[in-house]
């Protein structure tokens, strides 16, 4: 009788040893702050492209990604750039506020909704990008390159030739940690920077807000060599905590490029709602 229990103990403790092993292979695995989330992964692959989610929880200071060496990966700014342009735009005194009138020279513009007047807030939203090379153009290379260095944001190699263009083409890199770093440190209040362009700042980068949840951030979308590279960086500030958040994919072969402009967001969205944050 005794053996018959030990036998059946065996059986019962080697089942559920392999149905853990199991479904393990399905669980989220934390190595020091960093979490491993599968799901973000499935996201990215039924999107048919490539690359990693990275959210980053403030208040438990935990990472959690689908792939931290594709998030270690240094890319283009592109328009997640105009973030810190308009930073140092304020602060040089370029831009006086959110309400700075660019007046439309009448010129051809890649995008109908660029050609028209607009104030600071709208070229921000609207991504206008000639609005922001003139920005660029009158900070200038020599302030430029000392503002980089004073809010220390990502590896920008930015001279005479290239000031208008450096966050778009070229050498310049960030990577998804640096672009979280950087966006934690504005959030803190921790930028060398004034009140006053920190407050215009918080006000000017909000993308959507309701009873549940604040999110703030920039989209952005860059080519080299024929390679497609696109961003989402930002933070959601809840009830419970603040994450900060940088996507960055590339398409894979076939790929509708007419979704890439909301492929960024949508993944997002995804991950947020994967790790509870919204619903």
């Amino acid at each position: 009788m005794k053996s018959f229990i030990f036998i059946v103990t065996l059986i019962l403790f080697f089942s559920c040893t392999d149905e853990n092993l199991a479904s393990d292979k399905n669980q989220v695995k934390e190595v020091d702050n960093k979490i491993v989330v599968p799901e973000f992964q499935l996201f990215i692959d039924s999107a048919n492209v490539i690359g990693s989610i990275l959210v980053f929880n403030l208040e438990e200071n935990k990472y959690y990604s689908n792939d931290f060496e594709w998030a270690k990966k240094g890319n283009l700014p592109a328009s997640t750039y105009k973030i810190t342009n308009s930073i140092i735009a304020l602060e040089t005194g370029v831009v006086e506020n959110d309400s700075t009138l660019f007046k439309w020279d009448g010129e051809q513009r890649r995008m109908r909704i660029w050609e028209q007047d607009l104030i600071f807030r709208d070229a921000f939203h609207f991504s206008c990008v000639p609005c922001y090379q003139d920005v660029a153009r009158r900070i200038g290379t020599k302030r430029m390159n000392k503002y980089l260095d004073k809010l220390e944001y990502g590896n920008m190699k930015v001279d005479s030739t290239n000031i208008d263009l450096f966050w778009l083409e070229g050498e310049s890199q960030i990577n998804q940690f640096q672009q979280i770093d950087f966006l934690k440190r504005f959030f803190k209040s921790e930028l060398p920077i004034s009140e006053q362009t920190k407050t215009i700042m918080k006000r000017l980068i909000v993308i959507k807000e309701n009873e549940n949840y604040k999110l703030s951030g920039k989209t952005g979308w860059s080519i080299r060599n024929n390679n497609n590279n696109g961003w989402f960086v930002g933070y959601i500030e809840t009830k419970k905590s603040t994450y900060f958040f940088a996507t960055n994919v590339e398409p894979k072969e076939k790929f509708d490029m007419n979704m890439f402009p909301m492929i960024r967001k949508d993944l997002t969205y995804k991950a947020f709602r994967q790790i509870g944050i919204i619903k």
